[in-house]
């Protein structure tokens, strides 16, 4: 009997067979890990270019209903974190064209979920059409709402014409001590204009300043914020002509961002030598504390958060983020850079503020006791320590201003 023969190539088909399960299955891991990683350097662009990008935060706080009289209204809200905090805020409607001064909460309703607060004033707009509108710690939106003196001017920068007002004080004799006010990310100079009383009563005259890519300045969509790294460009503007105008020096004051703004222009302005302190509100410090923050808020996992700042701070990613040079974190880590620090500084940062935490500013209070003043704020949010209580924080600068700078507050004129 001839032995039986077997189906030729079976063992080596079965070897092939094994090596295309083999492949296909590395190649389905391979496809599954670069979706992965597509995925993830998507989501690190889009934050990175939130990050850098100019935008304006919508309106979207419903206003439930106004009721009242014209010089007595009252506007019932959803409570959030926001609106339930004590104090005074601005309230914008109509697409920034409305503007409502909001004081005391009159009934809270922890059930329904709503508050009721006094209306302070309406300076712009119909509140009783508004139904959506955005909270804000703006409570003036122009100088003349402040009750002091003010001049629109134009300052001069290399990116165009800055918009800004001059505040010159109703003092008959002003301090040789100006004040330059740097506003923060997203906002306008307006927020800067809640010291304008403070510095009024001082005799020291003020300049509230926009910067590049404000929303008053940006001229396309290829605007890009320099966190700091590039906006105190403008504020050597700003006090160049403070110079030609009478002052021997400047204080810079600085909200949120324009808090790193202010220390940039300290530490590498032309006009350095010239500004004698910083007055700084819920100030970054740190962005990578600041930036490490937003991702814990986000939900972003830490390769992709770190992604995210190699994107803004790398010269590979400027075509995703748009941005001409990249963004130096380093030198803009002022914990790191305490002992360069020069000059006094007041720092007011609310233990509440969970958008910029106040922890890098109790860091570099700690170890430049000696030149940084820190008055313990809480409940405040971010950038709203006024807010919360004028009278406490325009006594805290003036208290700076006159003891650190010594300025003085000037004597009532005759009769």
């Amino acid at each position: 009997m001839s032995p039986r023969r077997t189906e030729p190539g079976r063992t080596e088909q079965r070897a092939d067979r094994a090596v295309r399960i083999a492949s296909t299955a590395l190649a389905a891991g391979a496809g599954a890990a670069a979706l992965v990683s597509i995925a993830s350097s998507g989501l690190a662009v889009y934050f990175a270019r939130r990050i850098v990008v100019p935008e304006n935060r919508p309106e979207d706080l419903e206003i439930l209903h106004v009721s009242g009289f014209d010089d007595d209204l009252v506007v019932q809200l959803p409570a959030t974190e926001d609106t339930i905090l004590p104090g005074i805020y601005g309230l914008m409607f109509a697409g920034g064209a409305g503007h409502a001064r909001i004081g005391e909460i009159l009934e809270y309703d922890p059930a329904s979920r709503t508050v009721a607060r006094a209306v302070e004033s309406v300076t712009s707009g119909d509140l009783r059409r508004a139904r959506w509108g955005k909270w804000t710690g703006s409570v003036f939106t122009h100088p003349s709402q402040t009750g002091v003196p003010y001049e629109d001017i134009t300052l001069h920068s290399d990116v165009g014409e800055l918009p800004a007002w001059l505040l010159p004080t109703s003092a008959a004799e002003p301090a040789d001590t100006w004040a330059v006010m740097v506003h923060g990310r997203g906002a306008t100079r307006s927020e800067t204009l809640r010291a304008a009383r403070t510095l009024d009563a001082l005799g020291v005259p003020a300049i509230a300043m926009s910067y590049r890519n404000d929303p008053e300045v940006r001229t396309s969509a290829a605007a890009r914020y320099g966190l700091g790294d590039t906006e105190w460009f403008d504020v050597d503007v700003a006090i160049d002509y403070a110079l030609a105008h009478g002052a021997a020096r400047v204080v810079v004051f600085g909200w949120s961002m324009g808090g790193a703004i202010a220390f940039q222009a300290a530490s590498r302005g032309r006009n350095r030598g010239f500004i004698a302190g910083l007055v700084l509100d819920g100030p970054v410090v740190d962005w990578y504390d600041v930036l490490d923050n937003q991702a814990r808020i986000n939900y972003l996992p830490t390769p992709i958060a770190r992604l995210t700042l190699d994107m803004i701070s790398r010269p590979w990613a400027r075509p995703f983020t748009g941005l001409e040079t990249p963004l130096d974190l380093d030198r803009m880590d002022w914990v790191t850079r305490a002992a360069e620090l020069d000059l006094p500084v007041l720092l007011i940062h609310s233990e509440d503020d969970d958008f910029v935490p106040a922890g890098p500013s109790h860091a570099l209070a700690r170890v430049r006791s000696d030149l940084v003043t820190m008055p313990h704020y809480d409940t405040a949010a971010h950038t709203k320590e006024w807010n919360v209580d004028p009278e406490r924080w325009e006594d805290d600068v003036a208290n700076f201003l006159e003891a650190k700078l010594r300025v003085r507050e000037p004597a009532p004129s005759a009769g």
